[in-house]
């Protein structure tokens, strides 16, 4: 088994506590600010914490309809976040599975926010480049809708 590794980073004039904050309501900021491509994301067994388990309904902006994942890991403290998609048609018929570990760093006037996704190959077959850019593209620009979500939002973020 083979895996691809993709590094996003994006930069924050925010404080790492607030954006880890937004981050860690995705579930529900996402499909707000992306419903192209998150329709919907429900949790279907615990509460967040590690061992959660949730479905993802993806919109028509994306050729996938469906993924379930798993929270890996949670530090609050550390502004780190792990989990793995582990069924669905976002493993595109070549991925055993697909981790993720997002960690939000403070740095002098705010924050980056870093994310590390493992590709994990069932085979030899691996996804095209021009696959991986648009996913890393997909990921930076969903942070930024984000970030701007919880910017319009500083009551609650």
């Amino acid at each position: 088994m083979s895996t691809i590794t993709l590094e996003v980073e994006v930069q924050s004039q925010f404080p790492a506590e607030r954006v880890f904050k937004a981050f860690s309501d995705f579930d529900i900021i996402a499909p707000k600010v992306n419903p192209q491509v998150f329709k919907s994301i429900e949790t279907i067994e615990g509460n967040g914490d590690v061992g959660t388990i949730k479905i993802f309904n993806f919109g028509d902006g994306v050729p996938f309809n469906s993924a379930k994942y798993k929270v890996d890991a949670l530090d609050v403290a550390n502004h780190s976040y792990s989990y793995s998609f582990i069924e669905g048609d976002n493993l595109i018929g070549i991925f055993g599975s697909i981790n993720y570990h997002v960690k939000v760093v403070p740095c002098d006037g705010g924050c980056v926010f870093k994310q590390t996704i493992t590709y994990n190959c069932k085979g030899d077959e691996k996804p095209s480049e021009e696959f991986i850019k648009k996913e890393k593209e997909l990921y930076e620009n969903t942070y930024k809708a984000i970030e701007a979500y919880a910017a319009a939002h500083p009551e609650t973020y």
